[in-house]
């Protein structure tokens, strides 16, 4: 297909795109950290402790994160709309399942599975967007729906911590998997069929070869490396703040304590800018700025005055989600006909970060307080910041 038929800024094909992909990166995202807000909940409602509630999220994300490596060439052989329609319809069946089974095993079971079909979701829209949108609104278009990424993130913690509070976990997960299906019909219904979307044979032995070429791009696996790594920071902090704020000397109810996540809406802002920014100041000064202004915020968070701790996680928030859609365009930019497999073991490096460092900084947490938080995080960001200096010696 030539130029003319890509989807372009301002026409109705990318309104309608956008929205499509809002609702699937709104509702994938409120499924997968649904509940993140509730760890607290679950650990008193379970009997386990702080590192072992987190397992709820780990759980999903880590099976997510090798789930697409399949996701990705699964959708070359069967179409990206399709792929990403019955992803979605069955994570909010999925949903809704895991607010009715009682156990603490079959709910990490089931999270493991919403991980699993979400993968079809989250490896697919870079392909799609790269294939489909035209290179002057690719960025605009990964921000938009990163933008959707943050507004479900933030919208779905909201919402969970609330509804927990006002009726239970329960009611809150199950209405979140009732939106899900309501954004699958968004989905099926707005986001254009793919015109550059061409099906091969779905072959697992030429996976390998695929993965090798991004990996042997000299740059694309610094961006896997820097997406574990900020990744792992920022779940850790959003995983354990809800218990440092809980305790004293804040001892904030678990509605305002789920109240924390409206912090998101930094994640929307600098999503949505960083498209434009990185043309002003470039990608290479525009991820060095938002690793600083990660570890700056992370570092605010040890103050025990809550107004200087709110405005860290924001300040952290905000250079997390510049970062993130920074990278992602950049990932989109370098791979050439490797797209699929590189926008797969970016997201692999990415989920598992966001697997490990949300378990591991748990460990901290039980042994040394919200400081071992802090500089779990500040080695974390320190790496990231080595590696970005490293990619800013690189040739675009």
């Amino acid at each position: 297909m030539s130029e003319s038929t890509q989807i372009r800024r301002g026409t109705p094909q990318f309104r309608n795109t956008v929205l499509a992909l809002l609702a699937a990166g709104f509702s994938s995202f409120a499924v997968l950290y649904c509940t993140q807000p509730l760890l607290p909940i679950l650990a008193r409602d379970f009997g386990v402790n702080a590192s072992q509630s987190s397992l709820s999220l780990s759980f999903a994300t880590g099976a997510l994160a090798p789930a697409m490596l399949i996701a990705g060439p699964l959708s070359d052989a069967i179409g990206r709309k399709p792929m990403m329609v019955a992803a979605l319809l069955a994570a909010g069946l999925l949903t809704i399942l895991s607010a009715v089974l009682p156990g603490w095993t079959t709910l990490l079971v089931v999270r493991a599975l919403q991980g699993v079909v979400l993968s079809g979701v989250t490896s697919v829209t870079m392909a799609y967007v790269a294939e489909e949108m035209h290179a002057s609104a690719i960025g605009l278009a990964m921000g938009l729906y990163i933008s959707g990424n943050a507004t479900g993130g933030m919208s779905g913690r909201l919402f969970t911590g609330v509804l927990a509070d006002l009726v239970s976990w329960r009611f809150a997960i199950g209405a979140t998997g009732v939106f899900a299906l309501v954004c699958a019909g968004m989905l099926w219904r707005f986001l254009p069929p793919s015109r550059h979307f061409h099906p091969r044979r779905l072959s697992l032995a030429s996976l390998p070869a695929g993965f090798a070429t991004a990996l042997r791009d000299p740059g694309l696996p610094w961006l896997f490396a820097m997406a574990f790594l900020l990744m792992g920071g920022f779940v850790a902090v959003y995983n354990y703040a809800p218990f440092r704020l809980l305790a004293p000397p804040f001892s904030l109810s678990q509605a305002a304590v789920g109240a924390i996540f409206a912090l998101y809406v930094m994640g929307i802002a600098s999503s949505s800018v960083a498209g434009a920014l990185s043309a002003r100041l470039g990608r290479k000064s525009l991820m060095l700025i938002s690793v600083v202004l990660m570890a700056v915020g992370v570092g605010l968070t040890l103050a025990a005055n809550l107004f200087v701790l709110i405005s860290g996680v924001a300040l952290m928030t905000f250079g997390f989600f510049a970062a993130h859609s920074t990278a992602s365009a950049w990932v989109g930019r370098r791979a050439g006909q490797s797209k699929g497999a590189a926008s797969a073991l970016y997201l692999l490096f990415y989920y598992t970060g966001a697997s490990l460092g949300g378990w591991v900084a748990g460990f901290f947490w039980s042994g040394l307080g919200w400081g071992g938080v802090v500089a779990f995080d500040g080695v974390l960001f320190g790496l990231a910041l080595l590696i970005g200096l490293r990619l800013a010696r690189l040739p675009e």
